[in-house]
């Protein structure tokens, strides 16, 4: 079971950069050329909060049951001094979920602006600093050797 979730989890990661790309682009094309908000920028809006928090639920089944840099590791003494168990024990979840939170209010906000340049511009700020944190918490294994990039 521990494989198939962090196999669903490593692959929804690109759905998310999909969804988060295109959100931002359009919001930010929105935003500079006064278009209006259309139902596309909505869609992909929601599409990008979506995917997120299909990705956070798999997430917190690997973090709470199964993964073993999960909950469990981290209730292990030095786990703080290893610096793969904490990046995926602490850092990974907790920016990871400051991520769906921000998008999540960056939805909620940008629908109930009066107008679109308003929305595009709410939506292009919180979808920007959302997708940045998620790119920055992906264990690409660039920028720290003990964050590995992902294995099967």
């Amino acid at each position: 079971m521990y494989q198939v979730l962090l196999y669903l989890h490593s692959y929804l990661r690109y759905f998310v950069l999909g969804a988060g790309l295109v959100a931002v682009y359009r919001a930010y094309v929105g935003m500079s050329g006064h278009r209006p908000f259309a139902k596309g920028d909505n869609a992909f809006g929601a599409s990008f909060v979506g995917f997120m928090l299909l990705q956070l639920i798999v997430g917190l089944g690997l973090y709470f049951g199964l993964s073993p840099y999960g909950l469990k590791a981290m209730k292990v003494a030095g786990a703080m001094k290893n610096p793969e168990v904490r990046f995926f024990g602490m850092e990974h979840v907790a920016i990871m979920v400051l991520a769906v939170i921000i998008a999540q209010i960056g939805r909620t906000l940008s629908k109930k602006r009066p107008t679109d340049a308003a929305k595009h511009k709410t939506a292009f700020i919180y979808y920007g600093i959302a997708l940045l944190l998620v790119l920055l918490m992906i264990p690409w294994g660039l920028w720290n050797p003990y964050r590995p990039a992902f294995r099967f």
